[in-house]
C-alpha cells in the first residue's frame, strides 16, 4: 500500500510587510533608544527574511491608525488572549479556504464532495466548534467527512498530519484526505524586550497550506511517501517552547536551538535512511523547514549540503518568514512546482523542528506519470 502527496495549495493574508518596516514598528512599540534600535534592526537585517504577511494591517501603519493594537505610545492596554482569538476566528477560515481552493485547482478530477477525511493543523488559535467544522460548512464538504485536529504542536505539526494521512490512505486506498495547516503567528506579538521575544517577533508570519493526499497518484507530478523518523533532544526542552500567557501565546526560541539541531541532525538522517535503499549521498532534493537562517546553515554543514541544495527553504524564508506548521508545506510546494521528468524516482529529504526539542524527518520519492509511461 502506498500514499501520495498529489497537490499543495498555499495562501497568505493581504498585508505584505517589508522586514525592516516590522523592525521599526517593534522598536517604536518597545520604546527603544537609538542604540537598541540599531541592534534590533541588525537582528532583522541578518534574518534572511525580506517580507512577511499578516492579517493585521497595524505593522505597516503609524501609531494613531492602528485597528488592533491600542493607539498609545506603549500599546497599553495590551491585547488579551480573547482579543487575539477573536482575530484568529475571523481570519483563519478565510485563509484556509483560499489554500484549499488553490490546492484543488491543481487536481480538477477531484471534487470537494469526494473528500473523505479532513485534518486541520494549528498552534496559533483554537476554538470549538472549530476550524474543521467551519471548513466543512464553507466548502460544502460532506457532513460525514472524518475530521481530526492537530493542535499546539508547533512548527513540526505538518509531519504528524502527513503521517496520519499516510496511515489513512494505506488503510483505505480510495480515501481523499485533505490536510490544512493554518497559522496566524503575527497576532501573538509580545511587547517584551527579552531576547527570546525579540527573536520570535523577527521571524514569524501568517500563512496557510493545504495538501491533498491519496492512495494513488492523481496528478502528473506527485510525491510518494517512503519513510518517517522522529526523535527528541530533551536538552532543548526549554530552548524551544510555546506557552499561553495572559496576552497571547508566548514563544521561547533561544539562540542554542541551531546548535541542538546540529548535534542531532546527522543521527536523525542516518536512522531515517537505515534499511532503505537510499543513501545520503544519493539525495539531491531537499525540503527543510526554515526555522531560521542559522538553522539552515548548520544543517548544510552537518549533511554536506550546499546553499543551492537548500534553495527552496531560503526562498520561502525570504518571501514569507517562518509560518510555523505551514512553512515546510510551502517549501514542498516550491520544490514540486519546479520538478521535471528528469527528477522521476529521485528521493526527497524533508525536516521540521519544534517544541520538545522535536526533530521530524521524512523521505519521499518523486512520482512522474507523464507520457513517457
Amino acid at each position: 500500500m502506498k500514499s501520495y502527496i498529489c497537490a499543495i495549495g498555499t495562501a497568505n493574508p493581504p498585508h505584505k510587510i517589508p522586514q525592516m518596516q516590522v523592525a521599526d514598528f517593534m522598536a517604536r512599540a518597545l520604546q527603544f533608544d537609538e542604540q537598541n534600535t540599531r541592534r534590533l534592526r541588525a537582528l532583522y537585517r541578518v534574518s534572511g527574511i525580506g517580507q512577511r504577511y499578516s492579517v493585521l494591517p497595524d505593522y505597516i501603519r503609524e501609531n494613531g491608525d492602528f485597528t488592533f493594537y491600542p493607539n498609545t505610545p506603549n500599546l497599553e492596554p495590551f491585547p488579551t488572549v480573547q482579543q487575539r482569538m477573536d482575530v484568529y476566528k475571523r481570519h483563519a477560515v478565510d485563509l484556509s479556504e483560499q489554500a484549499v481552493r488553490n490546492c484543488l485547482k491543481q487536481t480538477p478530477g477531484i471534487n470537494l464532495t469526494e473528500i473523505t477525511h479532513l485534518i486541520t493543523v494549528s498552534c496559533t488559535g483554537m476554538y470549538a466548534p472549530g476550524l474543521d467544522i467551519e471548513l466543512v460548512e464553507r466548502l460544502n464538504l460532506p457532513a460525514t467527512v472524518q475530521r481530526t485536529a492537530v493542535n499546539f504542536m508547533g512548527c513540526y505539526a505538518a509531519f504528524n498530519a502527513i503521517k496520519l494521512a499516510d496511515a489513512i490512505c494505506k488503510a483505505a486506498p480510495d480515501a481523499n484526505v485533505l490536510l490544512v495547516c493554518t497559522e496566524l503567528c503575527t497576532i501573538h506579538f509580545q511587547n517584551n524586550p527579552e531576547e527570546d521575544h525579540l527573536v520570535s517577533n523577527a521571524l514569524f508570519g501568517d500563512g496557510a497550506a493545504a495538501v491533498l493526499m491519496q492512495g494513488k497518484p492523481c496528478s502528473e507530478m506527485s510525491l510518494e511517501l517512503q519513510s518517517f523518523h522522529c526523535d527528541l533532544a530533551p536538552a532543548g526542552k526549554r530552548d524551544m517552547a510555546w506557552h499561553i500567557g495572559d496576552t497571547g501565546f508566548e514563544m521561547t526560541l533561544s539562540s542554542y536551538v541551531p546548535d541542538l539541531i546540529k548535534s542531532g541532525i546527522k543521527q536523525l538522517t542516518d536512522r531515517l535512511l537505515q534499511g532503505l535503499k537510499t543513501t545520503l549521498a544519493e539525495i539531491k532534493l531537499y525540503a527543510i523547514h526554515p526555522g531560521g537562517r542559522r538553522i539552515l546553515e548548520v544543517i548544510e554543514q552537518e549533511l554536506g549540503m550546499t546553499r543551492d541544495d537548500n534553495r527552496y527553504a531560503y526562498q520561502v524564508l525570504r518571501d514569507f518568514g517562518n509560518m510555523s506548521s505551514a512553512t515546510v508545506l510551502f517549501v514542498l510546494k516550491a520544490l514540486m512546482d519546479n520538478l521535471t521528468s528528469k527528477e522521476k524516482d529521485e528521493p526527497v529529504l524533508s525536516f521540521a523542528f519544534g517544541p520538545g526539542l522535536t526533530l521530524e524527518s521524512m523521505l519521499l520519492k518523486v512520482h512522474y506519470a507523464g507520457a513517457a509511461e
